[in-house]
């Protein structure tokens, strides 16, 4: 099931911001952007519409709930505003970076509007945050619960052994393919963020995981997939 699913992200806004929506798609499609960021700037935007469609942060300016158009400044301001205290000031800075990007496309690429509504709104700041990092016992627990002959005890292997030694996204490993693994060069080419792809090695002891699960793997009756 695709992420993007128009018709439910549009549900509920105005035929004007479904249909500009539905054309920022189309221009956002063209221009080869992976399908979540296209499901984040649009979600972005509808989530504006629809909360300019149960507020009126802007009394002399009602009509952005039916018109992105008519969008102000203070309509963005108080969305980003509501958006931090419900959810997070990293949320906020992720609708932030949508929204500048659909009131570029109406002001540069249709010229529907004179000024982008994001024109003097800040960027909210966030702090950042030290991701805590697992203990080389506490990675040998993980390693050792994977122990065993089966399939599903060597895929986990393999995978754990790729997570640890390569510092890959887990969905850019969860996306590997058999044919980006390459193990005369004990390298896999990872598919990043952005389409942009490339070739990190790994060490012996991953190397002889994947290979172990291959082996294993292509006696299975899925072994024709191109899932790794």
């Amino acid at each position: 099931m695709p992420l993007l699913d128009l018709q439910k992200l549009t549900d509920g806004l105005s035929r004007t911001w479904a249909g500009f929506l539905r054309g920022w798609d189309r221009s956002l499609r063209a221009g080869n952007y992976p399908e979540t960021t296209r499901y984040n700037y649009l979600l972005a935007a509808a989530q504006l519409g629809r909360f300019l469609g149960e507020c009126s942060p802007d009394p002399d300016a009602d009509g952005g709930a039916d018109d992105p158009c008519a969008v102000t400044r203070v309509h963005v301001e108080a969305f980003q505003a509501w958006m931090i205290e419900t959810r997070s000031a990293s949320t906020g800075l992720n609708k932030h970076k949508g929204l500048q990007q659909v009131f570029k496309w109406l002001l540069v690429d249709e010229q529907a509007i004179d000024r982008s509504p994001m024109d003097r709104v800040r960027q909210p700041t966030t702090s950042r945050k030290l991701i805590p990092v697992l203990r080389d016992e506490d990675t040998s627990k993980v390693l050792d619960a994977c122990k065993g002959r089966g399939l599903a005890n060597l895929r986990d292997e393999a995978l754990i052994r790729l997570l640890c030694n390569t510092g890959v996204r887990r969905s850019e490993v969860g996306n590997l393919l058999v044919a980006d693994v390459n193990l005369n060069t004990e390298s896999v080419r990872f598919h990043g963020k952005g389409a942009k792809d490339r070739r990190v090695r790994f060490g012996p002891k991953t190397a002889r995981a994947v290979s172990r699960y291959l082996r294993v793997r292509d006696k299975h009756k899925g072994a024709a997939l191109p899932n790794l």
